[in-house]
C-alpha cells in the first residue's frame, strides 16, 4: 500500500502579486484637487482677464477672452489718485494693525506662558474665547463705543477695534512657542545677571520669529481684507480703505464693468502677492506652535 502525501496547504493556495502601487498616489486624488484648484481659482482669472475686455465684449460673449487685449482699463485705475489713497489707507491700517497686534499679543503671551500665578488658565481661556465671537457680532456695540469715543470717520476708530480682535488669534499661536522654550536657558541667563525684561529681549525674541512672523502676517491680511468695520465707521471717501473702495467704484462705474473689473483686480492682488510670499512662514509657523 502506498501513501500519497498531500502537499501543504500553502502550496495549493494561488497567491496573487499585489497591485503596484502608482508612484504618484491616486489619481482620484490629485483630479479633487484640480477641481478645489480650478473652484478657486477660476473667478480670481476671470476678473483679471475680465479687465483686459471692452464692455461691449463682456456683453456679447461673458466668458470669451480678450481680442484684442485692452490695457486702458487697468492705466485708468493705476493713473487715478483715488486707487493710490485707498492703497496707502489700506497700507497704514494694515500696518498699524499688524503691529499694535503682534506687540501686545506677544507680551501677554510672554506672562501667560512663562510665569506661573492665579487664573492663568482663565486669562488664556478668556483669550481664547475671542475667536468664538466674530466681528459680526458686536458690530453694533463696537459701532455705539467708537462714536463715544470721537473716532468715527478716522482710521484710527478701524486700527483699534481690528487689534482687539486679531489679539486672540496671536496669543493662541504665540503661546506654545514661549512655553516651549526651556526652563534651564532662562535660568542661566539669571545666572549671568540677565533680567527678566533683558531675557525678553535677548533669548525670547529670537526664538519666537517664526510664530512672530506667522500672526504678523494673519493680522496684516486680515485687516487688509476688512469691510464690514469699515464699512460702519467710515463715511468720508477720502478715508475708504480698498474692500470700501471696491464698493464705491463699482457703485460708480456700475455700467463699465470692464472698468470695474480691473479695479477689483488690482485690489486684490497686494494681498494675494503678500499671501503667496509669505505662505510658508505661514505654515511653518503654525506647525511650529502645533508642536510645542
Amino acid at each position: 500500500m502506498t501513501l500519497v502525501t498531500a502537499p501543504p496547504a500553502d502550496d495549493t493556495r494561488i497567491r496573487r502579486a499585489p497591485k503596484p502601487k502608482l508612484p504618484w498616489g491616486s489619481p482620484l486624488v490629485y483630479f479633487v484637487a484640480l477641481a478645489v484648484i480650478a473652484l478657486m481659482l477660476g473667478p480670481v482669472i476671470y476678473i483679471i482677464i475680465g479687465g483686459f475686455r471692452s464692455n461691449s465684449a463682456i456683453t456679447v460673449d461673458p466668458a470669451g477672452f480678450p481680442d484684442p487685449w485692452n490695457v486702458d482699463n487697468y492705466v485708468g485705475v493705476v493713473t487715478s489718485g483715488q486707487f493710490w489713497g485707498q492703497v496707502g489707507n489700506s497700507t497704514l491700517v494694515a500696518l498699524a494693525t499688524t503691529i499694535g497686534a503682534v506687540a501686545l499679543g506677544l507680551a501677554a503671551s510672554y506672562v501667560i506662558a512663562r510665569y506661573t500665578f492665579k487664573g492663568r488658565g482663565a486669562l488664556y481661556a478668556l483669550f481664547a474665547s475671542g475667536l468664538m465671537f466674530p466681528i459680526t457680532v458686536a458690530i453694533t456695540p463696537l459701532y455705539i463705543v467708537i462714536r463715544s469715543l470721537g473716532l468715527m470717520n478716522t482710521l484710527p476708530g478701524i486700527i483699534l477695534p481690528q487689534i482687539a480682535f486679531a489679539l486672540p488669534t496671536t496669543i493662541i499661536i504665540l503661546v506654545p512657542f514661549l512655553r516651549a522654550i526651556p526652563d534651564e536657558i532662562q535660568e542661566a541667563a539669571s545666572i549671568d545677571g540677565c533680567s527678566r525684561l533683558g531675557f525678553f529681549w535677548r533669548m525670547v525674541l529670537p526664538l519666537a520669529v517664526p510664530g512672530v512672523i506667522t500672526v504678523g502676517i494673519l493680522a496684516f491680511i486680515g485687516s487688509w481684507n476688512a469691510y464690514l468695520l469699515p464699512l460702519f465707521i467710515l463715511n468720508n471717501e477720502s478715508q475708504f480703505t480698498l474692500p470700501l473702495g471696491v464698493q464705491a467704484f463699482s457703485s460708480q462705474y456700475s455700467v463699465d464693468t470692464a472698468r470695474v473689473l480691473a479695479f477689483t483686480s488690482l485690489s486684490m492682488l497686494p494681498a494675494l502677492l503678500f499671501f503667496s510670499l509669505f505662505e510658508r512662514r505661514i505654515v511653518g509657523g503654525l506647525t511650529g506652535a502645533v508642536k510645542g
